[in-house]
């Protein structure tokens, strides 16, 4: 057996690691009983600065759902657009919030006024550039409903329309990763981490850890607040958002895409559990050797099938958590190697304390 024979071996075990970390990306189940489920204690908190453009989807989409919350509630974080007035054109209940606190993070600030404000005993966060798919609400309070309780976060779903959107690939994979909540164990494993742009809690579960003053400071309040659940008991649930729930970010451009994800995805992987953290390294190593064994390496046709699977598995993978265009598996290598310089770029100004300018404010990056 000679050494490229075995380098592709190597390989392939590698390759091998994103199947256990992502092996099992569950979508929200369906409600088996005969009682149709009901919201009536739902109160929906949309942080917004200048949100605009985003914001008729969102509420739209709430609007088009067969149940109904008890309250929408829109914080608008100092907008210098039309924030405020489309919030309640569309029936919302909007709050100006507060000047931002010193060791405040706007949205954190923001998410802490609304469930302040708010009167139900469920507290749904959304971000406010996510949408819901037909009956995504009733499918949401039935996979609450049969988690008994405690914490529901979804990973949106990413439409992804334009071309420099796909370059944001590896960063929604490694994003539900990082959770620890798709592996191969399932519900088994507790998960690590939230998805920050919905996150339906029991008040008394927030209450008890402190809520968003709890992780104030954070960029991914998420993870952080995650942490605070677990060390209280509090059941925690990760699921898909594929046919619920859904997204799309950073349209406007390149500089969008990466101050987007500079600004707390060295963070994010700070917070990972090491042997994820090392299963994703190993992933994306044996991502990474296979193109350049195919371009340097003997025994091309090994190195090309084990491009094929490759290809396969990222296609597979993507398919679960947006709607990435072919041609994006097909050529993944341009994709994560986007993601190393990126990632690269975020542990660089968090170690020295930077910031990037994100919707006219100036963000250290955590």
């Amino acid at each position: 057996m000679d050494i490229s024979t075995i380098a592709i071996g190597v390989t392939l075990v590698l390759w091998a690691a994103g199947w256990i970390v992502l092996g099992r990306i569950r979508c929200c189940g369906r409600d088996e009983s005969n009682q149709s489920p009901t919201s009536e204690e739902l109160s929906i908190i949309i942080p917004a600065r200048n949100e605009e453009q985003n914001l008729p989807t969102l509420l739209s989409s709430i609007a088009e759902q067969s149940i109904r919350p008890r309250e929408i509630i829109v914080v608008d974080d100092a907008s210098t657009d039309h924030t405020a007035q489309i919030a309640q054109q569309h029936g919302a209940r909007v709050i100006s919030s507060q000047m931002l606190p010193d060791g405040w993070r706007g949205k954190t600030w923001a998410c802490h006024q609304g469930a302040q404000a708010a009167t139900g005993k469920l507290l749904l966060f959304l971000d406010a550039d996510t949408w819901f798919e037909p009956e995504g609400l009733s499918y949401v309070i039935a996979e609450f409903k049969q988690a008994g309780s405690g914490v529901l976060s979804l990973a949106p779903h990413h439409h992804v329309r334009k071309s420099h959107e796909q370059f944001s690939a590896f960063f929604n994979l490694v994003m539900v990763a990082g959770t620890s909540a798709f592996t191969l164990l399932g519900d088994r494993l507790v998960p690590r981490g939230l998805l920050g742009q919905f996150m339906l809690i029991n008040r008394t579960a927030y209450q008890r850890v402190g809520g968003h003053q709890a992780v104030k400071g954070r960029i991914l309040e998420n993870f952080w607040l995650a942490e605070q659940l677990r060390s209280q008991g509090v059941p925690l649930r990760c699921r898909s958002g594929r046919g619920v729930f859904a997204f799309r970010m950073y349209p406007q451009g390149w500089r969008e895409l990466i101050d987007g994800w500079t600004k707390g995805f060295a963070s994010g992987a700070s917070q990972t559990p090491l042997p994820i953290l090392l299963l994703v390294i190993a992933w994306m190593i044996g991502l990474m050797t296979v193109p350049l064994g195919l371009a340097f390496a003997g025994n091309p046709l090994l190195w090309l099938g084990a491009y094929g699977l490759c290809v396969a598995q990222v296609a597979g993978l993507l398919r679960c958590v947006g709607t990435f265009r072919w041609s994006t598996a097909l050529l993944y290598p341009a994709p994560l190697v986007f993601y190393f310089v990126v990632f690269t770029r975020s542990v660089l100004r968090s170690r020295s304390k930077q910031t990037v300018a994100w919707k006219g404010r100036q963000i250290r990056v955590d």
